[in-house]
């Protein structure tokens, strides 16, 4: 892992970072390889219990390291908003800001808000964490926003005139379309930022197929949906990756000097799926500049959070 993300030694020592749904994979491992490398990590967590078992873990591997949990739940703008005023309230500067927390497959629930569980938790809960925490990110030297995607952009479409998936739902599209969002998210708020002249860096990654939790307990959630067993077991022994590994491009993007503000970063080989990790393409959906901005408009009136809205 260090030799990709440059993630060793004292690299990040007085750094701060928040990293979302970091109880366990993928959210996990990238705390893991911060704390390593010296930065102080803020566990964002919708389960305490659990938070305080990673916590655990990482002090266990890290005996120096430095962190915090905090209670986060992204499919409640309320807890998104307390999560934020805390930090605010401390005035410290944020170096990372790691949006890394979501659910995948799930069946039709809605959040605490109204929206589309998937959206609602993938992309709004961070459209609206980001926003509420940009003065923090403005206070640091060299901000840098990772947001987590996936390749289940391919399959997405953001459909503006069904946005909740409410007249017919599918789970996989759903979380498709919220994925895309999370790759244009971060794409649309490197056009502000530098619109506005911040010096803040947003860059989006995929972890290829990395066998987490996400992807034996997401498409269950308490209801008879299920993937096929034979063909995720298939598909395991093909491409998945262990969850160290599907951090890494979160930790490249958010350690590497030369990744530029706007990028899409991922496994370069086998269908993007393993290899090293460096600049990756995504669909012309990915990279529509007027589906972005729209976006960013509705995700704006939506979740009540208005940012970097000069343009």
């Amino acid at each position: 892992m260090a030799s990709e993300s440059g993630a060793t030694g004292e690299h990040l020592a007085g750094r701060r970072a928040v990293v979302t749904g970091a109880n366990s994979g993928l959210g996990l491992q990238t705390a893991i390889a911060l704390a390593a490398a010296g930065a102080h990590v803020t566990l964002a967590c919708r389960d305490g219990k659990r938070g305080e078992t990673a916590r655990a873990k990482i002090a266990h591997e890290v005996p120096r390291a430095s962190t915090e949990l905090r209670p986060l739940d992204l499919a409640s703008l309320a807890s998104v908003r307390a999560f934020a005023k805390e930090l605010d309230r401390e005035g410290k500067p944020l170096d990372l800001l790691i949006n890394n927390a979501g659910v995948m497959a799930a069946p039709q629930r809605k959040t605490e808000d109204g929206f589309e569980l998937q959206l609602g938790t993938n992309h709004l809960g961070h459209y609206a964490l980001t926003g509420l925490l940009l003065e923090r990110l403005r206070a640091a030297p060299a901000p840098r926003v990772i947001t987590v995607s996936s390749q289940g952009h391919r399959y997405g479409r953001i459909a503006f005139d069904d946005l909740q998936f409410e007249r017919r739902y599918n789970a996989w599209r759903a979380y498709g379309q919220s994925k895309l969002a999370n790759l244009l998210f971060a794409r649309e708020l490197q056009r502000r930022a530098e619109a506005a002249g911040l010096e803040l860096r947003s860059v989006a990654v995929h972890p290829g197929y990395s066998n987490t939790n996400l992807t034996s307990s997401g498409p269950q959630l308490g209801s008879k949906l299920r993937l096929d067993a034979i063909g995720m077991k298939l598909t395991d022994v093909l491409l998945a990756t262990s969850d160290r590994f599907g951090a890494e491009p979160s930790l490249y993007a958010a350690t590497h000097p030369d990744v530029p503000g706007g990028a899409f970063v991922g496994p370069t080989r086998l269908f993007q799926s393993r290899g090293p990790v460096g600049l990756v393409d995504s669909t012309r959906a990915g990279k529509d500049p007027e589906v972005a901005k729209r976006l960013w408009e509705v995700s704006g009136q939506l979740t009540g959070v208005r940012y970097l809205d000069g343009d």
